[in-house]
């Protein structure tokens, strides 16, 4: 049997990580964070999902404990992303963490708040600064070429509609699965 990268745990140890060493990110709680695999949107590489305790619609749950976000990776992340893109889309998402981590986005740290620009200079120098620490063996897994283990979708939460009939109420491990995903890390960016 072949080992493969486990992209879902690569990705949760280095929100642990990120959540230890950087200040702006002390609040979040890989723990209660989901991550998985998911299919295009646009030209987004990566979207994250609040579950707000107590509100209407659906509640994820795995192992037992609440999630309060998924983070979901999108195809551009796997196939057209650099190591260093890879971790600011992952730090970019982490941004819209509410600093209470109750499932609810920053309303400062929202797009239609901030300008691109200052949010992506913000995200620049997290990134800039977690690199300067972070432990090599947790970032050589986001320059992984070739195919990795990542969670993924079986029966994905929808969204909570007020014409739907009966849905399911809780998601958990029974509705996640592990599928294989293909990494295509360009070797160099182009500058320009």
């Amino acid at each position: 049997m072949v080992s493969r990268l486990n992209l879902t745990l690569a990705v949760k140890r280095l929100v642990r990580d990120v959540a230890a060493r950087l200040p702006e990110l002390a609040h979040v709680r890989a723990s209660r964070l989901l991550v998985v695999a998911g299919e295009a949107r646009r030209a987004s590489r990566a979207t994250i999902r609040p579950f707000p305790a107590g509100r209407r619609g659906p509640r994820v749950a795995v192992r037992g404990r609440a999630v309060r976000y998924v983070i979901t990776l999108r195809p551009l992340w796997f196939l057209d992303s650099t190591p260093e893109e890879r971790i600011d889309t992952i730090l970019h998402e982490l941004y819209h963490v509410s600093l209470r981590f109750d499932g609810t986005l920053h309303g400062g740290r929202r797009h239609a708040r901030l300008p691109v620009a200052t949010y992506q200079r913000r995200i620049r120098a997290l990134r800039e600064r977690y690199l300067a620490v972070a432990p090599a063996e947790l970032v050589a897994p986001f320059a992984h070429r070739g195919l990795a283990r990542a969670r993924m979708w079986l029966e994905r939460p929808a969204a909570p509609r007020r014409d739907a009939g009966p849905e399911r109420r809780i998601y958990t491990e029974r509705q996640l699965f592990y599928g294989l995903v293909r990494m295509g890390t360009p070797r160099r960016r182009s500058q320009g």
